[in-house]
């Protein structure tokens, strides 16, 4: 299978659903998945299907509306690897409004997601203006 933008505008499609089956069957066995958090320089790694499946399952129930939108695509002319941009939205089960601009470096083998490495903006109170 040739990986296009419209192959990363279908994976977004399938998140976007919350739905498990469609997003794995983008993905090889052997995968991996870097959340944007952890307690590594690379976030948290998740390695395989079951594993990045967990992983993913875990960010439906905690974000149960989360949203991909406002989002770009590109791949490399050999399809080997791509670029997803797109603003994170939902709700935590905590009540936590987000609001994020996000990206996912993806790398593909024979048309199969072979790892996904997500990263997005950490958002900060604005600080105080100066003071007079």
């Amino acid at each position: 299978m040739t990986v296009t933008p419209d192959t990363l505008q279908q994976i977004l499609a399938a998140f976007n659903r919350h739905d498990l089956d469609a997003i794995m069957a983008f993905f090889s066995d052997d995968c991996s998945f870097d959340f944007p958090r952890g307690p590594e320089p690379w976030g948290q790694r998740f390695v395989g299907k079951a594993q990045v499946r967990a992983a993913l399952a875990s960010r439906f129930r905690g974000i149960p509306d989360v949203h991909y939108g406002a989002d770009r695509h590109w791949v490399s002319a050999d399809g080997a690897r791509g670029l997803s941009e797109w603003t994170l939205t939902g709700t935590t089960v905590a009540g936590v409004n987000i609001t994020v601009r996000g990206c996912d470096l993806w790398e593909f083998r024979e048309g199969k997601v072979t790892r996904k490495d997500s990263y997005w903006k950490i958002v900060e109170p604005a600080a105080p203006p100066p003071a007079q």
